[in-house]
């Protein structure tokens, strides 16, 4: 009697934990697909504003252009963005969130010429 009462508990365990990690993929993958990202800069010596693509798979944000530029940046299941992007010595710290087809936020960072500050939208495209 006790084993079979363990045995269910472990399996409706299982189960409820199954479940929730199924929903918490799903609810990051609604924010996959292409993004086109426009960014502005409010203060310091950097370019006054650039639009560039990225990609998001799995709640993981991706670089969809080429060159010597690094990305790295995560969505939450609610929509939570943080990224980083840096070329050299120069790097920009970004966050905000998203919603099903925009977003927004602002940065910081350090360009060629000193700090800047700004922020960025992004759109599904």
């Amino acid at each position: 009697m006790i084993s079979h009462s363990i045995r269910a508990v472990t399996l409706a365990t299982l189960f409820a934990v199954t479940m929730f990690a199924a929903g918490t993929s799903a609810l990051a993958a609604s924010f996959d697909g292409p993004w086109s990202v426009t960014v502005v800069t409010r203060s310091g010596p950097c370019d006054p504003s650039y639009r560039y693509g990225v990609t998001i798979s799995r709640g993981v944000v991706y670089y969809a252009g080429g060159g010597p530029v690094s990305l790295t940046g995560r969505v939450s299941p609610s929509g939570s963005v943080t990224v980083r992007v840096s070329s050299g010595p120069q790097y920009a710290l970004g966050s905000g969130r998203l919603s099903r087809s925009t977003g927004g936020g602002s940065w910081r960072g350090q360009g060629p010429n000193g700090a800047c500050a700004g922020v960025w939208s992004a759109s599904r495209g």
